[in-house]
Formats: C-alpha cells, sequence, structure tokens
C-alpha cells in the first residue's frame, strides 16, 4: 500500500510540473508587449541625417458642442445614475465622494463650498466650459493629470452631450448653448 502512495503522488507531481511548463511555455509564446508610451514615430530631417523622435499620441475627442443643440437632458439624466453614486446635482445638495454639480456648466473649476477638490483641479482654474466638460467626462485622467476623480470616463460623444445638458438645467441661470 505505501508504495502505491508515493506512485500515485509521484504522478501527480510530474502531471502538475507538466502543466506548469506547458502554461510558462503558452504566456510566452503568445505574450505581446507593451510600448511604456503611446506615441507614434514621426522621422524629422536633420542635414541630411534622420532622426526619429518620440511624439505623443493625442487622443480624438469628438466636439459636444454641434450634439448639444439636439441633446436630450432625460437621456441624460438616465446617463448621470452611474455619476450619481459619487455626485449630487440639485441647488444646495451636498457632496459625496465627488462634489455637488450644480451650476458646473459654466461654472467656476475647482471651487465649490466644503469640497476638498485636487491641487492639479484648482491650478487649472476658469470656468467649465463645453469643451473642457466633455473633453473631461470622456477621459478625466487625460484631461487633468493629478485629478482625484478615477472614473473611467463616458465613450460615447451623445451620452456627453445628453449629460452635460441634462447638467445645464441645474443652474440658477443655465449657461448659454454654444453658437455653432
Amino acid at each position: 500500500m505505501g508504495g502505491d502512495f508515493y506512485k500515485v503522488w509521484g504522478a501527480a507531481l510530474v502531471a502538475m510540473t507538466v502543466a506548469l511548463a506547458i502554461g510558462i511555455f503558452i504566456n510566452e509564446a503568445t505574450h505581446a508587449e507593451h510600448p511604456e508610451i503611446k506615441a507614434y514615430l514621426v522621422e524629422v530631417p536633420d542635414n541630411g541625417n534622420q532622426q526619429v523622435a518620440a511624439v505623443p499620441a493625442a487622443p480624438v475627442i469628438e466636439p459636444i458642442a454641434p450634439l448639444l443643440a439636439a441633446a436630450d437632458a432625460a437621456a441624460g439624466e438616465k446617463a448621470f445614475k452611474r455619476c450619481a453614486t459619487c455626485h449630487t446635482f440639485e441647488k444646495g445638495g451636498p457632496n459625496k465622494v465627488g462634489p455637488n454639480l450644480y451650476n458646473v456648466v459654466g461654472g467656476n473649476k475647482g471651487t465649490g463650498s466644503g469640497f476638498a477638490y485636487s491641487d492639479a483641479l484648482t491650478a487649472m482654474g476658469g470656468d467649465w466650459s463645453y469643451a473642457d466638460l466633455n473633453a473631461f467626462l470622456a477621459k478625466p485622467k487625460d484631461f487633468l493629470p493629478g485629478t482625484k476623480m478615477t472614473f473611467a470616463g463616458v465613450k460615447k460623444a451623445q451620452d456627453r452631450a445628453n449629460i452635460v445638458a441634462f447638467l445645464r438645467q441645474y443652474a440658477d441661470t443655465p449657461f448659454p448653448l454654444p453658437t455653432q
């Protein structure tokens, strides 16, 4: 009986070792290397010599200004539900993980009662334009490195336009729509 146990145990160890080796081989065979910096290589001639310079790839964000005229605030309210985990939008509403967004469209960046904004946002200053809100909602970390907002972003331009149209209603005086 004792010998059979060692045979089974040895067979199990061999099987696990073979499975591990196959897994490592497959992982190495299918592993793709990802560059540290996403960039395009651009050849720049310099006195007849060719040099290569890395130019960061700028994300292309579809503008929402043309979409705002036909934006649907009701659809924006539905899309805002994922934002409501961290934000409120009513006048005098409380801050949550993120600030209350009443009067955010056209309002000052990094100002609001009782919320500790990131240093990056307070340093940016200025007002929230439609273009800035669009870029921030698309990818907060790309628009403002150093932001505290951990949300990945809203992929579809129409969804962003609808959210902005929804939030635009929640202001003492709604911010004027862009003319173009």
